[in-house]
């Protein structure tokens, strides 16, 4: 579900959460961002110990942005269940940071197993 359209009552209705965001300047996008700032209030208290799980795509390090997340749900209680995914596009010029970014197959692929390991593990009641 895209960050600009994600209301609190989604987020809450949800039995948890894979944040994928791109890191710019050394932190979360603008709309996930937003996200959290509409959402984190209304959710203070309803959703401890619910699963999550990261994927974070940098021109180079990923970590601001990661730390950034990290943080923020560690005031609803989140359990990280799964290392967090840098997906490093290394795009250090001008011209590569600007140009249409194309994630490797491979990289795809992790992503969609982090995905079905988490709803595997909330189908089987293993988070």
């Amino acid at each position: 579900m895209p960050a600009a359209r994600t209301e609190a009552t989604q987020l809450q209705a949800a039995a948890g959460y894979v944040f994928v965001c791109p890191e710019n300047l050394a932190g979360m996008t603008g709309e996930i961002k937003e996200m959290f700032d509409r959402c984190y209030y209304p959710l203070l208290g309803r959703l401890e110990g619910r699963p999550y799980a990261t994927v974070i795509a940098a021109g180079s390090d990923g970590h601001g942005a990661q730390a950034q997340i990290d943080r923020i749900v560690k005031g609803w209680r989140l359990r990280r269940v799964a290392e967090p995914m840098i997906v490093n596009l290394e795009a250090q010029t001008p011209e590569a940071i600007l140009a249409p970014k194309i994630v490797p197959a491979g990289q795809l692929q992790a992503c969609r197993d982090l995905g079905a390991a988490l709803a595997e593990g909330l189908r089987l009641g293993i988070f």
